[in-house]
């Protein structure tokens, strides 16, 4: 029981880095009203941080490795993670693009065509890293191991597109109005 009460509170934290992550991402004035963008960077490097060490300690439980199985697997998870990483930047500025094209109002038809072409570009990007990397820990490892890998990465990111979707503004809803801070 204790483990399930330890990778249930794992998860909690996965579910309030990603709601805060969310939060900064697609509203960074409110999350630091007159603040400098810097500010907001190092604040999404510490959320990533918390957010690395829980998803790790998730797979350490669920996968249980050996000493010899881990020296195998721990450097191609660390590739991976490197390499969705930079996924997660394009994403990133792709999901800010489209908020502030949203609340300045200039959200058109080429804009939402363009938008969405990135998107399924970057759905595919990251669908083809899983799949490289799946075959990488098979390879090494075994099929059982690959199929956990998939399945952490798959319910983990799901959760993450699930908390960003959630405060996604709709698209061809008007903006709603900003509250401006007297100075």
């Amino acid at each position: 029981m204790k483990t399930n009460l330890n990778f249930s509170q794992n998860m909690k934290t996965l579910a309030c880095i990603c709601f805060l992550t969310g939060t900064v991402l697609l509203n960074p004035g409110r999350a630091f009203a007159g603040g400098p963008e810097d500010n907001i960077y190092n604040y999404l490097q510490v959320l990533r941080s918390d957010f690395n060490g829980a998803k790790v300690e998730i797979v350490n439980r669920i996968m249980k490795l050996s000493a010899e199985d881990a020296k195998k697997f721990w450097p191609i998870y660390r590739e991976y993670e490197d390499q969705l990483s930079k996924l997660a930047v394009d994403r990133a500025d792709l999901i800010s693009e489209f908020v502030k094209e949203h609340q300045g109002g200039t959200f058109d038809n080429a804009k939402a065509k363009d938008i969405a072409k990135r998107w399924f570009k970057g759905q595919r990007a990251r669908l083809d890293l899983l799949e490289k990397y799946h075959s990488k820990i098979e390879k090494a490892l075994s099929s059982v191991a690959a199929g956990q890998f998939l399945q952490i990465e798959n319910q983990i990111g799901l959760f993450i597109d699930i908390t960003i979707a959630a405060e996604m503004p709709i698209v061809g809803e008007p903006p709603k109005p900003t509250i401006k801070s007297a100075k």
